[in-house]
């Protein structure tokens, strides 16, 4: 699948965020491995400690419906009123979700930063959590 899609997913989900204190719209798309996308939007929480990042929420949601093998991520974030068609700011996933990425990803998963649908840049979860620590780390029984 092109990137383009799923740039183009990233950038839809950010109209369903739900961000009525940061003001700050992030969308995802996942690949997962048989092909379908699994998408997320951030959600805020007056408490702050129970929101949820957009990334996150489309792992979760992929993982919650039987996926556990992804192929890519793309990311769109930016000012709730930012027009995508004159381009976003790179919106890297936070650590945690990098993280969460980590659990389910190698070192050469793909994360798609978006701008706009025709303009991103693809970094690898290794350069964006280099020296990570994952589930090889602690696993004992193999499953």
């Amino acid at each position: 699948m092109p990137f383009e899609a799923l740039a183009e997913q990233a950038l839809a989900m950010r109209r369903f965020s739900y961000i009525p204190y940061s003001r700050f719209s992030v969308g995802a798309a996942l690949l997962g491995e048989d092909g379908k996308i699994y998408t997320g939007c951030n959600v805020e929480n007056a408490a702050y400690g129970p929101s949820n990042c957009a990334e996150r929420t489309a792992v979760f949601k992929a993982v919650s419906e039987g996926c556990r093998r992804f192929q890519a991520i793309a990311v769109a974030g930016g000012p709730a009123d930012a027009d995508p068609d004159k381009g976003l700011p790179e919106c890297p996933p936070c650590g945690v979700c990098r993280q969460v990425l980590r659990e389910f990803c190698a070192d050469d998963f793909p994360v798609i930063l978006v701008r706009s649908a025709q303009d991103w840049r693809v970094m690898t979860l290794g350069e964006l959590l280099p020296a990570s620590f994952g589930p090889e780390h602690v696993k004992t029984d193999p499953e």
